[in-house]
């Protein structure tokens, strides 16, 4: 199993920028894939970004060009001249292997707030 811990989050002004961060633990040699997604009251969870284990980066087109995904033992996105539409709950996601499987992972989440 893996467990999935953000941080990082707080409330920022239009323009400013933010970084979070999400540890992982427990099987992560089973990881083969993380993401971060977002999720604001009452709307469906949004993709944000995507790194695989071989590097591969992914972004939704809301924060293309302004958000970095990147990883070490540490999953961090690197969030730049940020708008009031990304105020959201950021989840960190993993997908994993395990018994031949796959398997997929959330953390509990951590708030963003942009104010105008």
């Amino acid at each position: 199993q893996v467990q999935l811990v953000e941080s990082g989050g707080g409330l920022v002004q239009a323009g400013d920028s933010l970084t979070l961060s999400c540890a992982a633990s427990g099987d992560t040699t089973s990881i083969f894939a993380m993401a971060w997604y977002r999720q604001t009251p009452g709307k469906e969870r949004e993709w944000v970004a995507t790194i695989t284990s071989g590097g591969n980066k992914n972004y939704g087109d809301s924060v293309k060009g302004r958000f970095t995904i990147s990883r070490d033992n540490t999953l961090y996105l690197q969030m730049n001249n940020l708008k009031p539409a990304d105020t959201a709950v950021y989840y960190c996601h993993a997908l994993c292997t395990e018994r031949f499987k796959v398997v997929t992972y959330w953390g509990r989440g951590t708030q963003v707030t942009v104010s105008s």
